[in-house]
């Protein structure tokens, strides 16, 4: 998912998709631990557009809080 596809959508939205994200990180892990998971870049892939909404969540909390 691109950053400005990202950036469309509604925190809640964004919160959602981390929460799926994370489940299936976790999925993805244990697949990989049990020696099942063929295509181990998935998890690398799907660690940075977690990473990536976390980000645009934050820096949506910075401008709306203000100064601290």
């Amino acid at each position: 998912m691109k950053t400005s596809e990202i950036r469309a959508l509604t925190d809640e939205e964004i919160l959602a998709k981390i929460k799926a994200g994370k489940a299936e990180l976790l999925d993805l892990r244990m697949q990989n631990a049990r020696g099942s998971l063929e295509k181990t870049d998935k998890i690398n892939l799907l660690r940075k557009e977690v990473a990536r909404m976390m980000t645009i969540l934050n820096e949506r909390k910075e401008t709306v809080g203000g100064n601290k």
